[in-house]
C-alpha cells in the first residue's frame, strides 16, 4: 500500500495555506493546537474546528504534531497527576474526533535545535544547519553556562571562542535568538536568563531518570490511548546527543527498543525521523525501519549532510545527503505491505527556494522546498513499486 502523503500545517496562521498543499499533491495535514498551553486540555470543540476547517480544504487530519509533554511530567515533578490527566482526557478527545495517531518528544526544555535558518547552498537555496562550533560559543560565552567548558573538546573550545571574537553584536544576537527563541513546532521560548535557570532545574536528572521518567510517563498514559483508539508515536532527539548539559535518551535504536520493552503496548510507538536519527553515523536507518517496522505509526522523510567534525551538519536534499532514501523507502514499502497498511509520512524540512526566497516564512516549512520532497519522494516510492511488480 502507497504511503500516506501529508504535509506539516502550523495553523491559520502558517503562512502556507491548505489549498497550497493540497496543490502540492498531499492528501492529508500533520498540526497541532499550537495556541493551547502546554500541559492544558485540548477540548473537542476546538479539536473538531480544526478539522473542520482542513475537511472543508478537501484533507484529512489524522496525525498530530505535536501533544506536547510538560517539563513537569518529564521531570516527574509535584504536579506530575494532574498533568498527566490533562494528557489522558487529551487522549480521549482526540480519539472521539477520530485521530488516531499522536506525535510527542521527550527532549528536556528545546525541542528541534538549530544554529542557522538561512545556510547558503551552492545553488542559492537556503538551509537550515545546525553547528557544534556555534552551539559551543553559545553555552560558553553568551549563556556562560557553569560548566559548560567540560562538554567540548579542546579543539572545539578554541574554534568557537575564534567564532565568538568574530562575530558583530547582531550576529550574537541572532545566533542566540535561533537557539532558544522556539522553531516552528517547539513547545518553550527563552532568553538566556530564562533558559539557564531552566537548565538548573534538571541538575539532579540524569540520563537514568529521565528514561525512567519516560517509562512511567507511558506506563500511564497508554491505557488511556488504548481506550482511545489512538497510537502515541516518539519523535527522536533532534540532535540525537546531549547538548547544553541536558540528557537525550531518544536517539539511537537501543534508545527505543528499551521504551518498547519496558512498555508493550500497542499504543507506544514510533515516529520514524529519518533526519534526526541519520544525523548519528551509528544509526542503520534501513535497518531500523526493517527491525522497528511494527512500531512505526508515522515518518518524517528528510535527509541531513553530516560535515567533517561528525557533529554539525545541514539539511540535504530529500534524495541527497547521508540518507540512503532509497532504501529507507524500499523498507518502509516492505513494511506496510506485509502489515497491510498505509502508513503516513511527510516530507520534512525542506529548502527555502525559487519565489520562497523572497516571503516569509516558517523556518524548514516553506512550501516550495517542501513540495520538491513530496514529489522526489513520491516518484521514488512508485518507482520502487514499480520495479518490484515487473519481477
Amino acid at each position: 500500500m502507497l504511503m500516506t502523503q501529508t504535509m506539516r500545517w502550523f495553523g491559520p496562521t502558517d503562512p502556507v495555506r491548505l489549498v497550497d498543499i493540497r496543490q502540492a499533491g498531499a492528501t492529508g495535514i500533520v498540526t497541532a493546537l499550537h495556541e493551547v498551553p502546554n500541559g492544558a486540555v485540548w477540548t473537542i470543540d476546538a479539536i473538531q474546528a480544526r478539522k473542520q476547517m482542513i475537511e472543508q480544504a478537501g484533507l484529512t487530519w489524522e496525525v498530530v504534531e505535536s501533544v506536547p509533554v510538560h517539563e513537569g511530567i518529564k521531570q516527574a515533578g509535584p504536579d506530575w497527576p494532574a498533568l498527566i490527566d490533562s494528557y489522558c482526557q487529551t487522549l480521549r478527545h482526540l480519539g472521539d474526533c477520530g485521530i488516531r495517531v499522536v506525535t510527542y518528544n521527550f527532549m528536556p526544555l528545546l525541542d528541534w535545535t538549530r544554529t542557522d535558518l538561512a545556510f547558503a547552498l551552492p545553488d542559492g537555496a537556503l538551509a537550515l544547519r545546525f553547528d557544534w562550533d556555534a552551539v559551543a560559543a553559545y553555552d560558553q560565552y553568551i549563556l556562560q553556562r557553569p560548566g559548560a567548558a567540560a562538554d567540548y573538546a579542546h579543539d572545539v573550545r578554541a574554534r568557537a571562542l575564534r567564532l565568538y571574537e568574530r562575530l558583530t553584536a547582531a550576529e550574537r544576537r541572532s545566533l542566540e535568538r535561533t537557539i532558544i527563541a522556539g522553531l516552528p513546532g517547539s513547545e518553550e521560548s527563552f532568553t538566556s536568563t530564562q533558559f539557564l535557570a531552566a537548565i538548573n532545574t534538571y541538575r539532579d536528572i540524569s540520563a537514568a531518570t529521565l528514561r525512567r521518567n519516560h517509562v512511567r510517563f507511558l506506563e500511564a498514559v497508554c491505557p488511556a490511548a488504548e481506550a482511545a483508539g489512538v497510537r502515541l508515536v516518539v519523535h527522536p532527539d533532534d540532535p540525537p546527543f546531549p547538548i547544553f548539559g541536558l540528557p537525550r535518551v531518544v536517539s539511537t535504536e537501543a534508545d527505543v527498543t528499551h521504551l518498547f520493552q519496558q512498555v508493550p503496548s500497542a499504543a507506544n510507538g514510533l515516529c520514524f525521523c529519518a533526519g534526526s536519527f541519520g544525523a548519528r553515523p551509528d544509526n542503520d536507518l534501513p535497518g531500523m525501519v526493517r527491525r522497528l517496522g511494527d512500531r512505526i505509526g508515522f515518518v518524517h522523510l528528510r535527509s541531513v549532510q553530516r560535515e567533517a567534525d561528525g557533529v554539525s551538519f545541514h539539511e540535504a536534499a530529500h534524495l541527497e545527503g547521508d540518507a540512503n532514501m532509497a532504501a529507507i523507502v524500499a523498507a518502509l514499502c516492505d513494511v506496510a505491505d506485509s502489515q497491510a497498511r498505509s502508513i503516513p509520512m511527510r516530507p520534512d524540512h525542506g529548502h527555502q527556494m525559487l519565489d520562497d526566497l523572497h516571503k516569509v516564512t516558517n523556518p524548514g516549512y516553506s512550501l516550495l522546498g517542501r513540495m520538491r520532497g513530496l514529489a522526489e519522494l513520491r516518484g521514488l516510492e512508485r518507482g520502487i513499486r514499480y520495479a518490484r511488480d515487473r519481477h
